[in-house]
């Protein structure tokens, strides 16, 4: 699981190159990086890709999905501004790599995903990490968790065609969510919602290309 770097690189030489080409892809708050130094990309890409684990790019994972790439998932964290005593949710659990690098910078991270299976691996993952600050949950993330309401942050990792009205209504006053929003078949982008006493500011950070949010669990 050495990527582009050839089989001779060593760990400390992957990690290098790993956090480098963050930097260089604009991930630059120091707390974010670190989290990510923390979290093996690795544990996460199974099978044919394995190899290109540490690689800037996204890679298929079970169900019909990906796992970003890793200059996004820093930049979505960077954007996000999580603070260690927040309460954060993730729509679209995957594989479980966001979830584990927000870990480790909020107090509580609660992740959803509507594949059974993707939340079953992406458990056995963290419990193998000891990341108990996690809870996974199969479900409609199109809904958020109104039990859980409401929330410090809130990242969205499946693009809307608009912030989904019952996420910002789970967001804190003072909040912020992260949201790939557009067409499925078409560039999206990545918008920063802050929601204040009055209202919710927008914000357009950069174009993305996710896999859309739909609602309904899957069948798998």
């Amino acid at each position: 699981m050495m990527g582009t770097g050839g089989p001779d690189e060593t760990d400390a030489e992957r990690k290098m190159r790993f956090l480098f080409g963050l930097r260089s892809k604009g991930v630059t708050d120091a707390r974010v990086l670190t989290a990510m130094e923390r979290v093996d990309r690795g544990l996460f890409v199974r099978g044919h890709f394995a190899g290109r684990a540490y690689d800037d790019m996204p890679l298929p994972i079970a169900c019909g999905q990906t796992i970003s790439q890793p200059s996004v998932v820093g930049l979505m964290t960077q954007a996000l501004q999580v603070q260690p005593r927040d309460t954060v949710l993730e729509v679209g659990t995957g594989s479980g790599y966001q979830a584990a690098i927000l870990a480790q910078l909020a107090r509580r991270v609660y992740t959803v995903d509507r594949h059974r299976r993707l939340v079953r691996e992406a458990r056995d993952v963290f419990q193998g990490l000891g990341l108990v600050n996690i809870t996974a949950f199969a479900a409609d993330g199109s809904h958020g968790l109104p039990d859980q309401a409401p929330f410090d942050r809130i990242i969205v990792t499946a693009a809307a065609e608009d912030p989904p009205g019952p996420l910002l209504a789970q967001l804190k006053v003072g909040g912020i969510m992260v949201v790939p929003v557009g067409q499925s078949d078409t560039v999206q982008s990545l918008i920063k919602v802050t929601r204040g006493q009055s209202g919710y500011d927008y914000e357009e950070l950069r174009p993305v290309r996710f896999v859309p949010l739909i609602e309904g669990l899957g069948t798998e």
